[in-house]
């Protein structure tokens, strides 16, 4: 095995990135530790009980609708295309022909691909009754 060489310039860089894993390490199992020493694990008889003059509790569903999710991938997924644009727009002198002819498919895949959403009926909303 080589020696190591302290005067290497990198080898301050290599002790701080082992000093900084070790603290990491040693953060999250303390953290890991301490959060389950003092958690409180009765908390369901706590939200099931009155409060003041209030009206008795019911349990609920945590369940969250898939619209909303297909909501957020399309308006992500629309966003993320428009900002695409932005650099075309920006160049467009330079890109020419080609940059215009490759902007109009990209604009056609888009319009596609917001048709099969409409006729699916993912931009409509559902509301429960």
């Amino acid at each position: 095995m080589a020696p190591v060489d302290i005067a290497h310039p990198y080898f301050g860089v290599f002790v701080m990135f082992v000093i900084t894993f070790g603290a990491f390490i040693a953060t999250t199992a303390l953290a890991r530790l301490v959060s389950r020493r003092l958690a409180r694990l009765d908390t369901e008889k706590l939200k099931t009980t009155f409060y003041e003059c209030g009206p008795e509790v019911t349990k609920q569903p945590n369940s969250i609708s898939a619209q909303f999710y297909l909501m957020a991938l399309l308006f992500i997924l629309f966003d993320v295309e428009i900002i695409f644009m932005f650099p075309w727009a920006v160049n467009f002198i330079t890109l020419g022909w080609f940059g215009f002819v490759e902007m109009i498919l990209f604009i056609l895949l888009l319009a596609i691909g917001f048709i099969y959403a409409w006729k699916k009926g993912a931009l409509t909303w559902h509301s429960i009754k």
